[in-house]
């Protein structure tokens, strides 16, 4: 029953990083200070609260995609079990993110999930083609 987590987990990244696109906007339309914000546009931490909501909802859309793929495809379960695990790290790199951008904490956990996903994702991918030619021999 691989993929039922990152449906689950996608759906709620999804949602908590669609939501903080209600800061971005009260800080650039409402906020006393929209000015600051709206002048630190490509950098500081108006940069990378928007780079946070935008890896969180990608990162939460490659999940549900991944957790979709884990339940119908047949993957063998030792294999589908890593990809889902790893497609779950991905989610460290938006929350790595946040982190990073209201404590300074350092950047480890962006580096950790962007790299988790992407080898989740290229690894899925593989799966997927080799059973495709698996099925055709």
């Amino acid at each position: 029953m691989e993929g039922r987590k990152n449906v689950g987990w996608g759906f709620l990244f999804l949602g908590l990083f669609m939501a903080s696109g209600f800061f971005l906007g009260y800080m650039h339309d409402i906020a006393p200070q929209k000015e600051q914000w709206i002048a630190q546009y490509a950098s500081g931490t108006h940069f990378e609260i928007r780079m946070a909501h935008a890896h969180g909802g990608l990162f939460g859309l490659i999940n549900i995609a991944a957790g979709l793929a884990l339940l119908a495809l047949p993957i063998p379960s030792p294999r589908a079990r890593w990809i889902s695990w790893l497609a779950l790290a991905g989610l460290l790199m938006p929350i790595g993110i946040l982190l990073h951008a209201l404590f300074g904490v350092p950047p480890a956990l962006v580096l950790i999930g962007g790299a988790a996903m992407v080898v989740a994702t290229l690894w899925l991918g593989w799966e997927a083609l080799s059973l495709h030619q698996a099925a055709r021999s």
